[in-house]
């Protein structure tokens, strides 16, 4: 066989690898869509049903006595967090990833469960609000990592440090008591914009195509943490 023959047989090879790894990441990001789909309005359907049992209402007062129990509640869901996003991360069965997927499905709608309870009160209106301002940034943001030619990943290391910054902000204000106020919530819906846009960049050019739940529950993190500080930031308005 010629060097010419070859060589066009390689390329054949090549454009027939570079067109299955492009069916491949286009299934993965339906069926990644599709999870989060199902986990958000799984989320919608567990908090309605947490709000119209009065659970909300119950955690606000029985967390209210003691800083300590809203220290104990903030670590109780990120460990719960990490073990979910562990389970959908590394379990090689289908139905495990689901189950982590699922429990962190729980744990958030337990984690806004007294926050919806506050904003029933103080700014009724304000969680469809919230709702409404959070589905429109991710949108945007979606539309941005589509469109744009860049590859976002260099967000990950800022990210990362902004976290935990915030996180350091987030525990010395339960324990010192100040509130972290408009400004704040501000800069963290800037940062979630960010969580937003550096994950559906990996959805789209670097999550393992055979993780689709995984991805899905990355994803609806952010989103989850886009809506809680969308909500805290019109709630502050309200006040105000």
């Amino acid at each position: 066989m010629s060097d010419a023959m070859q060589n066009a047989v390689q390329d054949q090879d090549l454009s027939a690898a570079i067109a299955q790894q492009q069916i491949s990441r286009a299934s993965f990001v339906i069926d990644t869509y599709k999870w989060l789909s199902i986990a958000i309005v799984s989320f919608a359907v567990l908090s309605f049903v947490l709000s119209s049992l009065g659970v909300g209402v119950a955690m606000v007062n029985f967390m209210a006595g003691s800083k300590y129990m809203w220290l104990a509640y903030l670590g109780g869901f990120m460990v719960v967090g990490w073990l979910a996003a562990n389970m959908a991360d590394t379990i090689e069965s289908r139905a495990g990833q689901v189950a982590g997927l699922g429990l962190y499905v729980v744990a958030e709608a337990l984690m806004f469960a007294p926050l919806f309870a506050i904003a029933a009160k103080v700014a009724p209106g304000s969680i469809w609000a919230a709702a409404l301002v959070t589905l429109t940034l991710v949108v945007a943001l979606t539309v941005t990592a589509y469109t744009s030619k860049r590859d976002f990943s260099f967000l990950g290391s800022f990210l990362k440090v902004g976290g935990i910054v915030a996180l350091g902000v987030i525990v010395a204000s339960i324990i010192f008591g100040f509130t972290l106020g408009i400004v704040f919530s501000g800069a963290m819906v800037l940062f979630a914009g960010g969580c937003v846009l550096y994950d559906t960049n990996n959805i789209l050019r670097h999550y393992p195509t055979d993780r689709p739940v995984g991805a899905a529950l990355h994803l609806f993190a952010s989103i989850a943490l886009m809506l809680w500080y969308v909500l805290r930031f019109i709630m502050d308005l309200a006040r105000d």
